[in-house]
């Protein structure tokens, strides 16, 4: 029989609401062991009192709701407790669940797991609720709700349909080469296949931008030493996040801040100050580190020091690409109003009086709403449905170039098989646990 679990399904801790979800065949038992009473109608919200069913103890004053298989969000028959979010009141009700017959704490993720092995979910809506809940910035739960409502299911569903039809035509020149069809029937499928491979080529040219805004932009602050980067990165997340000093060299090693630009999330990185002489052998470390943070960033910011023109630091200036937002620091120090440093267009601005800083801000936003903000398609958000996607694009170069039929067909049925992969469709149980174990309980 299928056990019945149970969990916490908010956040732990104290709580105006904590709600506490049980799903399962028992879960009605369970409900009417915590009340006394018959069960409510599904999809009814009641009050009702819940107490510890070996005492009688009072435990709660909640608001219960009843779900019956299989519309509910697991597809079994679920209750939901909405109780007083107090630790003591969850913890209550938690330890009386767990000596009911049949119930038993739910293992992290098993909720979602449930959905997608009831056809409730697919693995990327099952994904998706993860990234949902983890959504730090606007952008990120635009993502993760579009892909939660099928947005990529959808996709790679009819990509696999269209492979399903293309295999048919395939196979019908080599299960019936002496019946009566028309001639050339397997030719039908090579301009289709040759299209999706060109579709996928596209999906897959986006730069990881769904991965991107997943994890956050990169963006690399570099400059020479006191050019006032430790300063700026303060002014920009709004909190002394790094140390500010007048000597040269005091940042030694990466440090990072998380912050919400625009509603994209970005990880701002400020880095050692670059020279050609480090001081000792730990600033030329963390010189070689912030090298290797502005070749890896997506975006660099280049600071430069307003005191210091007409000279321009050689180390910095060799790191402005078209990747780079040029910023001129200490503005309010001396009047050095210039539109280009080396070159580049630059943003004027004051670390220490904020001057300029909201206009560094447009400039950000708009690096990085260009690097996330894809053409409209969903954007595929995980290594996962890279490599897949990749798997299945080369079957199909392969099966357009194949010498038989039967090498063909083999090539096509490769190809719908990783697309399976990514929505569950095939080959899925080695696949659950590494999707699953990394969610809370309560998912």
């Amino acid at each position: 029989m299928i056990p019945t679990i149970f969990a916490l399904a908010t956040a732990p801790g104290r709580a105006g609401v904590a709600v506490v979800r049980v799903s399962g065949p028992a879960s009605g038992d369970a409900l009417a062991a915590l009340t006394g009473k018959p069960l409510p109608e599904p999809r009814m919200a009641t009050l009702v009192r819940l107490r510890d069913p070996k005492t009688g103890e009072a435990l709660d004053d909640a608001l219960v709701l009843r779900f019956t298989a299989p519309r509910s969000f697991t597809g079994e028959n679920v209750v939901e407790l909405h109780l007083h979010g107090g630790r003591a009141v969850v913890a209550g009700v938690v330890e009386a669940l767990a000596t009911l017959p049949g119930l038993r704490v739910a293992e992290p993720g098993e909720f979602t797991r449930r959905a997608f092995e009831n056809g409730k979910l697919d693995l990327t809506e099952a994904e998706a609720v993860a990234d949902l809940v983890d959504a730090e910035t606007s952008a990120q739960r635009r993502q993760a709700l579009r892909q939660m409502e099928g947005g990529l299911g959808t996709l790679y569903d009819g990509w696999r349909e269209r492979l399903t039809r293309s295999l048919a035509h395939i196979e019908a020149d080599i299960d019936f080469p002496d019946e009566d069809l028309p001639s050339g029937v397997a030719d039908v499928a090579r301009p289709v296949l040759d299209t999706l491979a060109a579709e996928i080529d596209a999906h897959l040219d986006d730069r990881g931008r769904g991965e991107r805004l997943r994890e956050g932009l990169h963006i690399a602050i570099v400059g020479a030493p006191n050019a006032g980067k430790s300063s700026l990165l303060n002014a920009l997340a709004r909190r002394e996040a790094a140390i500010v000093s007048a000597r040269a060299g005091t940042t030694r090693d990466v440090i990072e801040v998380h912050l919400d630009l625009g509603g994209y999330p970005v990880v701002l990185a400020d880095t050692a100050g670059l020279r050609e002489a480090a001081a000792d052998e730990v600033e030329e470390e963390g010189i070689r580190r912030a090298l290797d943070r502005a070749a890896r960033a997506d975006v660099k910011v280049a600071v430069f020091d307003a005191t210091a023109l007409p000279t321009l630091d050689p180390a910095t200036v060799a790191l402005l690409d078209r990747d780079t937002v040029v910023v001129l620091n200490k503005t309010d120090v001396v009047d050095a109003a210039v539109p280009t440093v080396g070159g580049w267009e630059a943003v004027a601005v004051s670390a220490r009086t904020g001057a300029g800083l909201p206009e560094l801000e447009r400039r950000l936003t708009a690096f990085t709403a260009d690097r996330l903000v894809g053409s409209g398609a969903p954007a595929l958000t995980r290594a996962r449905h890279r490599s897949a996607l990749e798997e299945c694009r080369d079957a199909l170069r392969r099966a357009l170039t194949a010498p038989l039929p039967e090498l063909m067909a083999e090539d096509v049925r490769l190809a719908s098989r990783a697309l399976g992969r990514i929505t569950g469709r095939v080959d899925v149980e080695d696949l659950l646990d590494v999707i699953f174990r990394d969610f809370c309980i309560g998912k």
